[in-house]
């Protein structure tokens, strides 16, 4: 997440960046609590850590429901898939329709070089047809299909053609970079699979996260049962 150049995708690295530094914590508070033997840290440490344990389960089991529906259209002639707002879950649904979220977003969008790039990464139309468009740029910088607008370049369509659709997204959309289809439910349907994608990159994380805290876990049972057993002799 931290590798993308625009500051409101790496802000998305904040939420894991606390949670490593909430476990760093936990774990000096463990690790001085088994080196003096004080089972009121151990007590601490576990119980903490128990916490963070369910918080990891809980957000990764929703974390896959939630990313569960969803995928790409195939479109004749072309490389990439286009998406529709519609098959994702509710929650993708309610976030991205709510005014204030999408203005938010869109005002991200509009900041980054997805679009922008576009006339630079394919300078011939033959280029631009054959690429492989990704969810943000297939669904936020061009009409969808359905509209029938020819493509001028890479980031131009001729608009003076009557769309072929009724769909919405086809008078939505405008070649000025501040608007393309930052408004259009194609747009939201790319940023949904861009969210779907890399939620399960981090619930993948979170599973990975998850067992090797559960072995720290009963290590710190193992070190507290130990610290017990030591003040009971003492």
């Amino acid at each position: 997440m931290s590798t993308h150049h625009d500051s409101c995708r790496r802000s998305l690295t904040l939420p894991v960046l606390g949670l490593g530094a909430v476990i760093f914590v936990i774990s000096i508070i463990g690790f001085l609590g088994a080196l003096k033997s004080n089972s009121i840290l151990l007590w601490i440490y576990l119980v903490m850590l128990c916490i963070i344990l369910v918080a990891i389960l809980v957000f990764t089991v929703l974390a896959f429901i939630i990313t569960n529906n969803g995928s790409g259209h195939s479109v004749p002639g072309l490389r990439y898939k286009e998406y529709q707002l519609q098959d994702y879950s509710s929650w993708f649904l309610k976030q991205l329709n709510n005014t204030k979220n999408w203005n938010r977003l869109k005002s991200c969008l509009v900041k980054t070089d997805d679009c922008n790039n576009l006339p630079r990464k394919y300078k011939t139309i033959k280029q631009y047809k054959s690429a492989k468009l990704t969810a943000i740029e297939a669904g936020c910088c061009r009409p969808p299909s359905v509209c029938g607008y020819p493509a001028v370049n890479a980031s131009y369509y001729d608009l003076s053609f009557h769309p072929i659709s009724s769909n919405k997204d086809c008078k939505l959309y405008k070649n000025s970079r501040a608007t393309k289809c930052y408004n259009c439910d194609s747009c939201k349907a790319g940023v949904a699979q861009y969210m779907k994608t890399e939620w399960r990159v981090v619930a993948i994380f979170n599973v990975i996260l998850f067992v090797v805290l559960s072995m720290i876990y009963f290590v710190g049972c193992c070190a507290r049962r130990s610290a017990a057993r030591s003040h009971s002799k003492a």
